[in-house]
């Protein structure tokens, strides 16, 4: 991977003066006009007031990390201009109300109360945008009328006379600020890391979904409702996680390929759950958007540090894997990959988000979904020889697992210890065969095991080691440190266990020296690793802040 030539735009202001809108509006005709982007955004837990940003870091090429270095500042309000002034490039340039800045110097000084009325002063900002990256008028109304509607012609009506007033006035200003190069037009849509994941869990066969509202996983549920009516899904909105993931349980026992979503605090509610599907062996997918913590901790903000809680959340010893989606792309391919292996191996799968990929925009090639097989539940039941025993001892630890209700068989299983039947016992020969047969499973798991992303050339002096949302960043930081003759590879672990050191460990060895990128405080991903394998990866790059790591933040802390 290269170097990329970017523009870094950020739009700041407070909740409730439609940041996001002109955010989304000026993301979605990028996408069409054929940029790649990367969305991050930033907003802290109220409604209205606050410090709120959406920064699209754009570029004609492939991009795939934000960045920190401003080049276009939209501030909404003054105190955008006092906050992030100080970070604009070296050719940077401020859009503000002609009342914020107190010259011209750097600053477009806006005269927003003539071009628009308060209402509609968002959509002013998006033209001064549009006028100054060299994006077509025509183009912006129609991507504006096409999220308005035309159900009130006062509104479309408003909103063109905006958007003409912003470009006819900003046309000659700043004629030196770089419009952005042209793009190859190639069609993509614009997806966010949680909708492409409810679009991969539709795609495999989601048939129920429960969920309580949480932050940054609540618009995976949204989506989902959205699609619910066309695709046969149920979604209820539980009265708290503990019934959502038991609702969940009870789903996939009956049949209904099932889902929660939630985050570090409501996960904690779910706990219990998660050992009952492991003990019933009942297939379920769980997926946890991180967020800082403890306790409430920035509700808002981003982070990695539940690997740890995910890894070992439950009592006592059962079989679960874990994925963690580098991308939006992943993000659809692994929801997708986690329901069938929940249900191959009739067990909890997980898939472990944040909030930075969650709300992350990208440019994304459409999915091509001909031909997608999906989970079928349940075995065959003419396959049966009775009696039928829902938790039977097989080589691989897989039980025959048929729907109650669908065939002449009784289906039974138990919360407590079984029998291979499904009955309770307090027979200890048989608890330890249980304990083993459903550990059994996680060998099986282990061949399935999708492999780091290994990118660089063989035995390199440096090997960066990422997981998660952190890959763009960590490419971007190699491709840099490359770019300065430095000879570095990286590996990027989707998949955080089971690990299979085999496909691995070999790479740790061969290298200079290996540091690890996470967020968090601890280095998880890297206990872990030297837990499975022995090996010790003495360097660390830590962030846990609440904002994403970011290709210029690793290249500081390395100080290479």
């Amino acid at each position: 991977m290269s170097a990329v030539h970017t523009t870094n735009i950020l739009i700041g202001g407070e909740a409730g003066q439609g940041l996001v809108t002109v955010g989304q509006l000026l993301s979605r005709i990028l996408v069409r006009q054929g940029y790649r982007i990367v969305v991050t955004q930033s907003y802290e837990s109220r409604i209205r007031g606050g410090h709120n940003t959406f920064a699209v870091r754009v570029s004609p090429d492939a991009v795939e990390a934000p960045a920190e270095a401003i080049d276009l500042l939209v501030a909404l309000n003054d105190e955008t201009v006092t906050l992030h002034g100080p970070e604009l490039s070296a050719e940077g340039l401020v859009v503000a109300d002609e009342t914020f800045c107190d010259s011209d110097e750097r600053c477009l000084r806006v005269p927003f109360k003539e071009l628009a009325p308060e209402q509609f002063k968002n959509i002013a900002a998006l033209g001064v945008m549009c006028a100054l990256l060299g994006l077509e008028e025509e183009h912006a109304a129609h991507i504006v009328d096409e999220a308005f509607g035309t159900k009130h012609p006062e509104m479309v009506e408003g909103n063109r006379s905006a958007l003409n007033k912003a470009f006819a006035w900003t046309a000659g200003k700043n004629s030196a600020f770089r419009k952005l190069p042209a793009a190859d037009k190639q069609h993509r849509i614009m997806l966010n890391g949680n909708e492409a994941l409810a679009l991969g869990a539709v795609s495999a066969g989601l048939r129920f979904a429960a969920f309580y509202p949480m932050t940054p996983s609540t618009s995976i549920s949204l989506t989902i409702i959205g699609l619910a009516e066309r695709m046969g899904i149920v979604v209820e909105q539980a009265e708290d996680e503990i019934a959502a993931i038991n609702m969940a349980i009870g789903a996939s026992f009956a049949g209904a390929p099932s889902m929660v979503a939630t985050s570090g605090g409501g996960f904690a509610l779910m706990v219990e759950g998660v050992s009952l599907a492991g003990m019933t062996e009942t297939p379920v997918v769980i997926v946890v958007g991180q967020r800082p913590a403890p306790a409430t901790g920035l509700p808002t903000r981003t982070e990695q540090a539940d690997l740890d809680f995910v890894l070992h959340a439950g009592h006592g010893e059962f079989p679960r894997a874990v994925f963690a989606p580098g991308g939006v792309e992943e993000c659809f391919h692994l929801a997708r990959r986690a329901f069938f292996l929940a249900e191959q191996y009739q067990t909890p799968v997980f898939m472990l988000t944040d909030q930075f990929l969650a709300d992350s925009y990208r440019a994304v090639v459409p999915f091509n979904v001909e031909g997608l097989d999906w989970v079928k539940p349940g075995a065959d039941p003419d396959s049966i020889k009775a009696p039928y025993r829902r938790h039977a001892m097989t080589e691989s630890g897989v039980s025959p697992r048929l729907l109650p209700g669908l065939s002449k068989n009784l289906v039974v299983t138990d919360s407590d210890e079984h029998t291979e039947d499904g009955h309770i016992t307090e027979d200890l020969v048989t608890r330890k065969r249980m304990v083993e047969k459903r550990l059994k499973k996680l060998e099986g798991m282990r061949h399935e095991v999708v492999p780091p992303e290994f990118e660089g050339e063989e035995h390199p002096e440096l090997l960066l080691i990422s997981w998660g949302s952190t890959r763009g960043s960590v490419r971007e930081a190699a491709a840099a440190l490359r770019a300065n003759g430095v000879d570095v590879a990286t590996l990027h672990f989707s998949q955080v266990w089971p690990l299979a050191p085999e496909q691995f460990v070999e790479r740790l060895k061969s290298a200079g020296s290996v540091i690890c990128i996470e967020g968090n405080a601890s280095g998880q991903l890297a206990r872990l690793i030297r837990r499975e394998t022995g090996f010790e990866i003495e360097e660390k790059v830590s962030r846990y802040d609440g904002l994403p790591i970011t290709p210029e933040y690793i290249l500081q802390e390395l100080s290479i």
